[in-house]
């Protein structure tokens, strides 16, 4: 796989800092039971990170202090962690919101069977992969039959509440663009999405979440494959859009890794750049304890652009 970070080292993008935190991702691991051509993350069957017991241990530790109230678990595919479900239920006693970046297709795989009970019992907000409500589209992107099980997936949660106006079951979609491109705007996507899954499949959902593809990891080793790298990096810069600045995720958001390290955001972990905090070389989320990071440098490269460009794009979709 082609190395993205060399061509987006020296970056111009403006300097920003930290708000308040509000957010932990943390990152169980990389291993999935999909291998898709977007997947920033590059996570596939093949892939053997995951989180320790006593890992999922620290990260509970720093929510019960921390004051952070909402927790967002993703992987690879969350799920097939062995502590996954440890972490949400002691992070829901301690009365933070937990939300599950799940790919649907997981609620099929052995031992997954009461996945779609256990995440209703716990109240967990499903943020659910949907790169298109169009059968061919989804399927070129993440694999045949995924389309397929990814409607039996959203029937299942449908049928336990999830999507429902006015409960707490959330179910969000998150849609990601077929190449080389700017995603569409977000509100006329989602009611094309509404009207083509409602009335074909009885499909219901709360939002949809639309994100632009960055070029790094195996999305960016396939652009320069295709020597497509320069003209996106290009493309994501003409349209960067100084408003985003004010709240891109990076500002109330940190991501941890597998194996407890602290980063910016989930990009810069895929990307090896770790938390730019008091000179050390990288920090662990049991270094935070009694920190407050409030205005700590961010750090930033070229794939900033993509998180800035139009209308914005971040873990809970377009920002304008």
């Amino acid at each position: 796989m082609h190395a993205t970070l060399p061509l987006i080292e020296v970056s111009d993008f403006p300097k920003i800092s930290r708000r308040r935190l509000e957010t932990l991702q943390v990152n169980v691991g990389y291993r999935c039971n999909q291998t898709c051509v977007h997947c920033h993350v590059n996570a596939g069957p093949g892939r053997t990170e995951e989180m320790t017991c006593e890992t999922v241990g620290e990260v509970l530790a720093y929510l019960e202090v921390s004051g952070v109230r909402t927790l967002d678990v993703t992987g690879g595919a969350p799920e097939l962690n062995p502590h996954f479900r440890t972490l949400v239920q002691h992070a829901r006693r301690l009365g933070v919101h937990v939300m599950d970046r799940c790919n649907l297709t997981i609620l099929e795989q052995p031992g997954q069977d009461d996945l779609a009970d256990f995440l209703a019992a716990n109240e967990v907000e499903v943020v659910a992969s949907m790169p298109c409500y169009l059968e061919d589209n989804v399927d070129r992107q993440r694999g045949k039959g995924v389309f397929d099980a990814s409607i039996r997936g959203l029937r299942a949660l449908n049928a336990r509440g999830y999507g429902e106006p006015g409960t707490t079951r959330v179910l969000n979609l998150v849609y990601n663009p077929q190449g080389a491109v700017l995603p569409p705007a977000q509100g006329p996507l989602e009611r094309d999405y509404r009207t083509h899954l409602g009335e074909r499949y009885g499909i219901r959902f709360n939002a949809l979440y639309v994100l632009t593809n960055m070029p790094i990891q195996r999305f960016g080793s396939t652009l320069i494959s295709k020597g497509q790298f320069e003209e996106y990096l290009a493309l994501l810069k003409s349209a960067y859009q100084p408003l985003n600045l004010e709240s891109v995720m990076c500002r109330s958001l940190v991501s941890i890794d597998w194996r407890g390290y602290v980063y910016d955001c989930d990009f810069n972990q895929m990307l090896g750049l770790p938390l730019d905090w008091q000179g050390r070389a990288r920090t662990h989320i049991r270094d935070l304890t009694n920190t407050e990071l409030e205005g700590n440098r961010i750090v930033v490269k070229d794939h900033c652009y993509g998180c800035t460009a139009g209308q914005g794009s971040s873990c809970g979709g377009a920002l304008a």
